[in-house]
C-alpha cells in the first residue's frame, strides 16, 4: 500500500514549489467549518442549551475535552494564542478555582457516562500551572467524566517553565502525550522573537518525558519568523531530528499584527522573510522530514509511519478540530477555560476570550459563552465534504449521498464542475464517482477545501496564507 504522501514508486512526494506559489491565497485553516471567523455573539443561552442537549441524545459518541490554562511568564512576540502573562502564581489556583465552577456547570447539561477518549491541555503554558495544581485539575476530570482507560491526554510543554515535578503530576492525573514547543533553536532568532531557550532545556524535557514512560512526545516548529532563512531553518530540523521525535508540527507564522499587537515590534525592527523566502523554509522542512521518513500528514503536521495519527490517515479515522489534526473522529469537543471552544454536531461555542468576562459569567452562574454558531443543514453538509478533504483527501459521492441524504454530485456540480484548473494542474483527480486528492496537492488541501465553502468573502474575516 502507498504511503499518504508517497507515489506510486514509494518515494515521497516532491513539492512542486510553482504550483504552491501559484496557489498560495489566504484562506481559513479548517479547524472548523464554517470558520471561526464567522462565529458571532447574541445567539442565546437557550440555543446553546439545546444544542447541548441534542449532543447528548441516547446513542452519542465519545467526549474529547480541552482545557485552556493561559498563563505565560513572558509574551513571545510571534505569539498569536490567548494568553495572561503574569508571574503571579496565586493566578493559577484562582483559575483553577474558577475552572472547577465551569466544570460543574457542563456536566450538569451533558451526559457525563459517555466515555472520554480524549483530552488536552493547551495554552498559554500549562507547565505556569504549579504541579499541585495540576493535581487538583486531574481530580475534577476524574471527579466528572467518565475518562477512558486508554484515553489519548496531550499536554504542551514549555521547556523553559518544565522541572521534574510537573512531569510526575502530569503523569498522575494519566497524561501520556506531549507537545515541546521549540520554534527555532538558533540563538538570533530566539532572541528576535522574545524566547531564549537553550538546547540543553529542549534535551532535557524530551528525555524526562520518555523516561517517565509518555507514550508520544511532539515537537512544535515555526517558519517565516524574524531573520530565519532556509539555512538557518533546515539546521533547526536537523537538531530538532536528534530528539527523535514521534510528531513534529511544522506552523506557517501568521503575521497578524491587527489581531495581536505585539507582533508590531516585527514590523519596527525588520527581519522578517518574504514569501518566496517562507516557501524555501517549507520546502526545507519538508524534503528533511519526508527523506527521514515522516509521513505529510497535512498542513503543518507530521507523523512517523507507526503513529496514531499516521495510521489514523490511512484508515480514514483522522479529524480536524481547534488543535489541528487528531485521532478523535466521531467525538464532541467540550472546551473549558477562557477563549475555548466547543464543538457538537449542529454548533460552535467560543468562551469569553478575557478573564474578567470569564470569570464574570460564571459569577452570575452562567456558562462563560461570548460567541458562537449554529449550524445549519447546508453547514453540516459543507462541512462533511471540506472535511473529507481535510482528513481523508477524497470524497466519495455515493457515500456521502447516503450519510447526507442528498445527492452530492448533482447538488454541489458547479462546485466540482469548478475544479477544472486544480485538475489539469495535477492536485486532484476526478471521475463520477469521486474526488481525489493527489500527492502533489497536499499542501494545497486548503485551497481545494475553498472550493466548497461559501463563506469566504469580503466581511468573512481575515486569513494568514495557505502556506
Amino acid at each position: 500500500m502507498v504511503s499518504p504522501n508517497e507515489t506510486a514508486s514509494g518515494q515521497a512526494a516532491p513539492l512542486d514549489l510553482a504550483l504552491i506559489r501559484k496557489y498560495s491565497v489566504a484562506g481559513p485553516r479548517y479547524t472548523s467549518y464554517p470558520p471561526a471567523t464567522r462565529f458571532t455573539p447574541g445567539i442565546g443561552s437557550g440555543r446553546y442549551d439545546a444544542a447541548i442537549a441534542e449532543d447528548n441524545r441516547p446513542g452519542a459518541g465519545p467526549l474529547s475535552l480541552y482545557f485552556h490554562l493561559p498563563f505565560c511568564e513572558a509574551l513571545c512576540w510571534y505569539c498569536g494564542c490567548n494568553t495572561v502573562i503574569t508571574r503571579r502564581r496565586g493566578a493559577a489556583r484562582e483559575y483553577m478555582d474558577d475552572l472547577a465552577r465551569e466544570l460543574s456547570m457542563t456536566a450538569e447539561r451533558i451526559d457525563t457516562g459517555r466515555p472520554v477518549t480524549q483530552i488536552h491541555l493547551g495554552g498559554g503554558t500549562p507547565t505556569f500551572f504549579p504541579p499541585e495544581d495540576l493535581a487538583v485539575l486531574g481530580m475534577l476530570i476524574q471527579g466528572h467524566f467518565n475518562v477512558s482507560p486508554d484515553c489519548e491526554f496531550g499536554v504542551e510543554i514549555d521547556p523553559r517553565r518544565l522541572t521534574i515535578g510537573h512531569i510526575e503530576a502530569l503523569k498522575g492525573i494519566g497524561a501520556n502525550r506531549a507537545s515541546i514547543g521549540i520554534q527555532d533553536t538558533n540563538p538570533g532568532v530566539q532572541l528576535a522573537i522574545h524566547r531564549w531557550q537553550p538546547w540543553r532545556l529542549n534535551r532535557q524535557a524530551m528525555d524526562w518525558l520518555r523516561e517517565a514512560g509518555f507514550a508520544s512526545v511532539s515537537v512544535d516548529l515555526i517558519y517565516g519568523l524574524p531573520f530565519q532563512t532556509a539555512a538557518t531553518f533546515a539546521k533547526t530540523v536537523d537538531e530538532v531530528l536528534l530528539l527523535d521525535p514521534d510528531r513534529l508540527s511544522v506552523f506557517s507564522y501568521a503575521h497578524v499584527p491587527w489581531l495581536r499587537p505585539a507582533q508590531r515590534i516585527f514590523d519596527r525592527r525588520g527581519g522578517l522573510p518574504e514569501p518566496e523566502e517562507k516557501l524555501e523554509m517549507f520546502a526545507a522542512a519538508h524534503e528533511r522530514l519526508t527523506a527521514a521518513g515522516y509521513v505529510d500528514i497535512g498542513l503543518d503536521h507530521f507523523a512517523r509511519p507507526d503513529d496514531e495519527l499516521a495510521i489514523a490517515l490511512r484508515n480514514g479515522g483522522l479529524q480536524r478540530n481547534f488543535q489541528g489534526y487528531s485521532t478523535a473522529a466521531g467525538s464532541s469537543l467540550y472546551g473549558f477555560g477562557v477563549s475555548a471552544i466547543s464543538s457538537t454536531a449542529d454548533s460552535y461555542r467560543q468562551n469569553f476570550k478575557g478573564l474578567e468576562d470569564w470569570h464574570a459569567a460564571l459569577d452570575a452562574g452562567r456558562l462563560p459563552i461570548e460567541r458562537g454558531l449554529i449550524l445549519s443543514e447546508e453547514d453540516r453538509r459543507r462541512r462533511a465534504l471540506v472535511m473529507g478533504l481535510m482528513c481523508e483527501r477524497r470524497l466519495d459521492f455515493a457515500a456521502l449521498s447516503e450519510e447526507l441524504g442528498v445527492d452530492v454530485a448533482h447538488r454541489y456540480a458547479s462546485e466540482i464542475a469548478g475544479l477544472d484548473d486544480l485538475e489539469h494542474d495535477g492536485l486532484l483527480l476526478r471521475t463520477p464517482e469521486r474526488i481525489e486528492v493527489l500527492p502533489r496537492g497536499v499542501p494545497l488541501l486548503r485551497v481545494i477545501a475553498m472550493r466548497f465553502d461559501t463563506t469566504l468573502s469580503p466581511g468573512a474575516g481575515r486569513h494568514s496564507k495557505t502556506i
